[in-house]
């Protein structure tokens, strides 16, 4: 979850299953995107969605997938190290009840493996 006028380094790609290019702000992110492109039960992926009426700044969940079935699913990704910061805590429980508002049940986190 960004804000909406994120700025930071931004690697932009096309996928099959997503109408607009993708854009993506980490590893972590790419490699999620490019793990959903190759899922064959997704049908369509949006990126950096905006969660419309959420607080005076605008923010972004950064997946939400359309399956097969027609079910929706949203995932976030996040660092391992930013788990335990609170505004991290207080973004993520925000874009769960919005989505949780929405009619979502299928949301998630996208975590980074541990270093050894």
């Amino acid at each position: 979850m960004r804000k909406q006028k994120f700025k930071g380094r931004c690697e932009k790609r096309n996928l099959s299953k997503c109408k607009d290019t993708v854009r993506t702000y980490d590893s972590l992110q790419t490699f999620y995107a490019l793990m959903l492109q190759s899922n064959d039960d997704i049908a369509e992926i949006r990126c950096n969605v905006v969660l419309e009426g959420v607080g005076d700044e605008p923010f972004t969940t950064d997946f939400v997938c359309t399956k097969l079935s027609g079910e929706l699913i949203v995932r976030e990704c996040v660092c391992r190290k930013q788990l335990d910061k609170p505004m991290t805590v207080r973004l993520l429980d925000i874009s769960r009840d919005y989505w949780l508002n929405h009619g979502v049940t299928d949301w998630g986190l996208v975590i980074d493996a541990a270093k050894k």
